[in-house]
């Protein structure tokens, strides 16, 4: 019995004796709070990673359909392509509906009719008059103008072009009035109305060679409102110091009005 009660205490020391030694060591300090900065490090380097990598493949996506679509497309220009027509209107809003002019307009010229009655001798009707014209209500942009003639001051393709309207009424005579008493109606019953155009070539001394030829022989009714019209045009190569000019048959018949009758060139290229 002795031994067993020994034992008994010797058990109940030792329970005490590892009690009491489990307070000399010290307590483990949990590894939770080190690792949890590393793994929230850890997944949100790994977030980032994943949205580079859909980011990249998107773009490399994207620049292949371009790519095929590009190819797929008809041909176009360059421009037509790469640029959209909103996207050019609004890179300079100062320029909207502002129409381009060239920097160097091309020589040109305009000119009408003088309206001044002029004294055209009706005998010998047939023969051709040069035609005056009028410089003040006309223009001359790079070209010049004398005693009928266009002057050609730059080389180059030209187109000419020319317009005579002839018209030719009997007025009818006042009751009170003497001055038509005597007067004999022309007659022009059988009238030729024709339109030359003459080209002086300063190569041949000036010489003046026909460009182009227009009319009609008109039969009349002299009690009546007659008109007769002759238009013309066509291209040709001129020198500068060359000159043009307009001549007509029956000119006392011309129309004054200056929409009706006009003469002129515009430079289409060197």
């Amino acid at each position: 019995m002795a031994a067993t009660h020994s034992d008994y205490r010797g058990y109940l020391r030792n329970t005490v004796d590892i009690e009491a030694g489990q307070h000399r060591f010290h307590p483990v300090q949990s590894s939770e709070p080190t690792y949890r900065p590393l793994l929230f490090g850890t997944l949100a380097v790994m977030g980032l990673l994943q949205v580079a990598s859909s980011v990249a493949i998107l773009l490399h996506l994207t620049g292949y359909l371009q790519e095929v679509h590009l190819s797929t497309a008809p041909h176009r220009p360059i421009e037509e392509v790469q640029t959209e027509p909103v996207l050019n209107a609004l890179r300079d809003t100062k320029k909207r509906g502002r129409c381009k002019t060239p920097k160097e307009s091309m020589a040109s010229a305009h000119l009408p009719i003088i309206q001044e009655h002029q004294e055209y001798s009706k005998k010998g009707e047939q023969k051709a008059t040069t035609i005056d014209w009028d410089e003040v209500h006309g223009y001359c942009h790079k070209m010049g103008y004398q005693k009928g003639k266009l002057l050609v001051m730059e080389s180059g393709f030209y187109y000419i072009y020319a317009k005579t309207c002839f018209r030719y009424y009997l007025p009818m005579p006042l009751e009170d009035s003497s001055s038509q008493a005597g007067v004999t109606p022309v007659d022009i019953s059988n009238t030729q109305l024709i339109q030359y155009v003459y080209h002086e070539s300063i190569k041949q001394n000036s010489k003046s060679v026909m460009l182009m030829k227009t009319g009609s022989t008109m039969r009349w009714n002299s009690t009546s409102y007659n008109m007769y019209c002759a238009q013309q045009g066509r291209g040709v190569w001129l020198e500068e110091g060359d000159a043009l000019y307009v001549n007509v048959s029956n000119a006392w018949m011309l129309d004054l009005e200056r929409e009706g009758t006009y003469f002129g060139a515009i430079k289409l290229g060197n």
